[in-house]
Formats: structure tokens, C-alpha cells, sequence
């Protein structure tokens, strides 16, 4: 906990950069040896360019991110590496990918067509990946023999177009593992669509943090050679807490919320009254301990979307539940005095540093 410093604005989300660089450095050695290049994903902190700016300095091959609006502000920022669009291009966009996207992630062949047109426009190459959906069930071309023959087309008909290689996606939407044997899969067919091109394939790309395990236990495949990493560098939780793997030697406080007391009160833990719905049309249930000390803090859902995802930094503190605008806090069982106006610090989850890099609400501070 700290006291109020008159001349910061809160809520604040403090961004330490210095650990940024390390543990993206960190994961770019690790990658690069066991012949792997990193695509930063930047999407997670809505490409805050200081911070993107680390990702350049670690030794990141590409730059990568599903929104234009972020990777156009990057491009004017001054960030010179090449720039990955990793949803599949809108047909609204493409005019924007072709000037601005060095290589796109696609899974449609009239896609691919409208690029090639937009190209010969520009007078521009651009390279393509194309996704093969190994079960996961987002994007990808589901189907081995479609794969090779839009891999064939891109190769032999396409001339501003480029096939830069094959990737997946897993685990983002059906919560598939990645496994040896899955993207053993992946590279099996990249392998059969360079003995039809007559080439190699420059990327091979498998994955995104979900598939850092395969590295670290000594199973990826030997001709995976890209990954698209974001969570596994920024926070590196989910490879501690849910893949059971040590990442003692990575930074997890490196986006530090801090939010201000606006109200300290002894009240009941259970809702007086007949409970119907709460403003986003849930019902919860509550349980009840009594009276009990909290504190309101003066930031809500619509800056942090998940409060479970939040991480009290100071002893005693549980998160009760929020509100649009307010986070409700126990601070009955902290040793330390928690009064008006102190402020209150957390690490956090993906899902919160998504939102709240992205909420002009949050004041962002640079360490």
C-alpha cells in the first residue's frame, strides 16, 4: 500500500519495462536455441509502443498483433520491425494490410485473391501463413488436401502474394493441448506442401505460449521454427499456475495496477434485501461473514472486465466484487491501517491487462 502522491493520476497501470525486456529476452534465447524465431504478440497491452519498444531491443524476429489501428500507430511510431497480422484480414482492411503488414495469418482462398489485387495496386509483396486448424476450431483450413492445394495456388498463381509457410492455432478457443503428435501433424503436411512447391517453407509456426511446454521438456517437433508469444513473456502465469512449470527466473509483477480508497466502512458481507440481478444481469451468491471492514476503490469492471483475475500485492486483502466503476475489497484481516485516499496495488491475470491498457480511464505510468 502507498499514500496518495498529489501530483499522480489514478487509477493508474504501472508498466516496468526494464522487466519486460528481461523476460522477453529471456523466452527469445530460450526459442532461438532450439532454432525458433518469436513473434511478439502485442495485442494483450493494445501495443503500447515503450512497450513494444522492448520487444524490438529483446530480439523479437516479428512484431505481432490482430488489430490494424495498433499496428498502423506502431508503423507511425517509428517500429521498424516486420509487422505480423495475426487474425485473418477483413476484406475491409486489406487496402490497410498490403501498405502497412509485412506477413498475415489466412485460411481463405478470395482472401488471398484480394490481397493479390491490392498488391499489384501498390505495387507490394506481401507474405502469407497459411492456418491449419488441428482441432482447436477457430481459424484454419480444416482439411489436409485443401491446405496443399491453397498452399499450391498461393505458390503457383499468385505473383505479388508470397506462401511464407503453415501455422495453427491452439488452445485460444477450444482449449486444445498442444502435443508433439499434434504438431508433428503440421510439419508432416508442411513437408508434403515442399515436395510439391519443390522448396522449403520459411515459417513453421506452432503455436503461441501454450506451446512453450514442448519446448521446455524437449518435444517440439524439430522443424517448428515459429512461435507467437505474448502472455508467456508478459506475466508468465499461466505456465506457473497451469502448466505446473518453474518460471522463477521471469518477472510476474511487471503491470502493476494501482487503485485509490474513496471509501473505508464496517458493513454486513451478505445483501439486505430480496436478491434479483446485479447490472450485468447476473445473480450471485453471497456468503455471509458477518461484519466485516472494506474498502471502495474508485476503478470497476469496465477498466479490468474480470476483478477474479486481479492480484492483491498486500497481505490480508480479498477481493469481494465490483461493480461498472467500483472494486470492492475485505481489508478486515490486513495488519496495515488502509484509509482514504491510500492506494492499493495488484498484479494481475491476461484478461486485465487487456482491458486496462486499453482503457483511457487508466492513467499509464512507465517504471
Amino acid at each position: 500500500m502507498q499514500s496518495v502522491v498529489e501530483t499522480e493520476r489514478y487509477p493508474m497501470l504501472e508498466v516496468h519495462t526494464k522487466k519486460i525486456y528481461d523476460n522477453v529476452k529471456y523466452m527469445v534465447d530460450l526459442c532461438n536455441e532450439k532454432g525458433i524465431e518469436i513473434a511478439g504478440v502485442v495485442k494483450g497491452f493494445n501495443g503500447l509502443p515503450k512497450v513494444v519498444d522492448q520487444f524490438v531491443e529483446a530480439g523479437c524476429k516479428y512484431i505481432a498483433d490482430s488489430r490494424m489501428d495498433q499496428i498502423i500507430r506502431l508503423k507511425e511510431y517509428g517500429i521498424k520491425s516486420p509487422m505480423m497480422l495475426i487474425r485473418i484480414p477483413m476484406f475491409s482492411e486489406i487496402e490497410e494490410l498490403v501498405k502497412y503488414v509485412d506477413i498475415s495469418l489466412n485460411s481463405e482462398k478470395e482472401t488471398l485473391d484480394r490481397i493479390e489485387k491490392e498488391c499489384k495496386k501498390q505495387n507490394k509483396h506481401h507474405k502469407v501463413i497459411l492456418m491449419f486448424d488441428l482441432g482447436d476450431l477457430r481459424e484454419g483450413v480444416f482439411e489436409e488436401d485443401e491446405l496443399i492445394e491453397l498452399a499450391i495456388y498461393v505458390e503457383e498463381k499468385l505473383q505479388y502474394v508470397e506462401l511464407g509457410g503453415i501455422g495453427t492455432n491452439l488452445g485460444c478457443y477450444g482449449s486444445i493441448k498442444p502435443t508433439k503428435d499434434n504438431l508433428g501433424k503440421l510439419c508432416d503436411l508442411a513437408e508434403s506442401i515442399e515436395e510439391k512447391i519443390n522448396r522449403s517453407l520459411e515459417i513453421i509456426s506452432g503455436g503461441a505460449t501454450s506451446s512453450i511446454p514442448l519446448l521446455l521438456d524437449g518435444d517440439m517437433p524439430n522443424k517448428i521454427n515459429n512461435l507467437r508469444i505474448g502472455e508467456g513473456v508478459l506475466l508468465a502465469k499461466d505456465l506457473d499456475e497451469f502448466w505446473g512449470y518453474d518460471m522463477s527466473s521471469m518477472h510476474q509483477d511487471t503491470f502493476v495496477l494501482k487503485a485509490q480508497v474513496v471509501e473505508v466502512k464496517n458493513k454486513p458481507t451478505h445483501p439486505i434485501g430480496e436478491i434479483f440481478i446485479d447490472a450485468f444481469g447476473n445473480s450471485p451468491t453471497y456468503e455471509d461473514k458477518g461484519i466485516r471492514k472494506r474498502a471502495l476503490l474508485a476503478i470497476g469492471k469496465q477498466d479490468f472486465a474480470l476483478d477474479d483475475k486481479l492480484i492483491p500485492k498486500m497481505e490480508g486483502v480479498q477481493i469481494v466484487g465490483s461493480s461498472s466503476d467500483h472494486l470492492i475489497i475485505d481489508i478486515h484481516d490486513c495488519k496495515e491501517n488502509i484509509k482514504l485516499g491510500d492506494i492499493v496495488d495488484f498484479t494481475m491475470y491476461y484478461p486485465p491487462m487487456l482491458y486496462l491498457s486499453g482503457s483511457n480511464s487508466v492513467h499509464k505510468v512507465y517504471r
